[in-house]
């Protein structure tokens, strides 16, 4: 299947496959021995129609039968355990949930007794963080000074209200991380050529966004909607975090260009399934 990558000539993430699976994971990350991460793909699952293949939403209408098999299959093929699994109970807020041993397995193998948590941060080895897209921007953060890992979902709605931002902050309140020491990453979503909104939108970012940062963010077009980038906006947010630059893995894949390869609520017009954003500590 043919990728199609923002720049070519640097992808910033790399294609595994295990079997049929077919995953994404940071150079970045893979340098760090204690780090367990990956991003799903379409790609290696046993879900039909417009859920195919590899769906991992049970709440889109699919055969759960179906999404087990395929949770079994990409943990597999990422290296860990479907019990060791925790998901968020995304509501694009810029809620971030400490996560502890007391929560193994929530949301695939045990209910969750938590709402609203579109972002988690946890230090307990083992457990990987799992949250959902198929358009909103995943974000992955990684202190390998403490030790200690955060996976927020930022859709608009989260990136207007800053979680990048708010997920720094819950790990220095929790664990005493310091940003500088922060890896983190932005995952496969929607770009700006494809992500159009409505002048709404654009009001609560320029609310957000301090002036000069308003012509990197989104551009008007003749018919009075805009194009945003989601990207560069959580770039900007981790760097506000204090988060390095340096220290920042960028996506070069959008989902809405691959519809083949990656779910995306845009190109499919809500008829398709859910990824998934993967990372623990081993």
């Amino acid at each position: 299947m043919k990728i199609k990558w923002q720049d070519e000539k640097i992808p910033h993430m790399n294609v595994k496959e295990a079997g049929e699976v077919t995953y994404l994971t940071y150079p970045a990350f893979e340098k760090l021995e204690g780090i367990i991460h990956g991003f799903s793909t379409r790609l290696g699952g046993v879900s039909r129609g417009i859920y195919s293949s590899m769906n991992l939403s049970f709440t889109r209408g699919d055969e759960e039968e179906a999404v087990k098999e395929n949770y079994r299959r990409i943990a597999q093929a990422i290296g860990f355990r479907t019990d060791d699994i925790v998901t968020s109970d995304q509501t694009h807020t810029a809620n971030v949930r400490k996560v502890t041993e007391a929560d193994r397995g929530k949301g695939i193998t045990v209910p969750r007794d938590y709402q609203d948590v579109d972002g988690m941060v946890t230090n307990v080895p083992g457990l990987v963080l799992t949250t959902f897209y198929a358009d909103c921007v995943p974000l992955y953060f990684v202190d390998p000074v403490k030790c200690v890992i955060g996976l927020s979902h930022s859709g608009w709605r989260g990136t207007v209200a800053k979680i990048g931002k708010a997920t720094v902050e819950k790990m220095k309140e929790e664990y005493g991380c310091h940003p500088e020491d922060i890896l983190a990453a932005i995952g496969p979503s929607i770009c700006q050529d494809c992500y159009e909104v409505s002048e709404d939108v654009i009001e609560e970012f320029k609310t957000a966004f301090a002036g000069e940062y308003q012509e990197r963010l989104y551009y008007k077009k003749k018919n009075g909607k805009y194009q945003l980038n989601l990207w560069e906006t959580n770039r900007l947010i981790f760097l506000e975090a204090g988060i390095p630059e340096a220290n920042i893995s960028m996506p070069g894949i959008c989902t809405c260009c691959n519809p083949e390869f990656l779910f995306s609520h845009r190109a499919s017009h809500g008829k398709r399934g859910n990824l998934a954003a993967f990372l623990g500590l081993k």
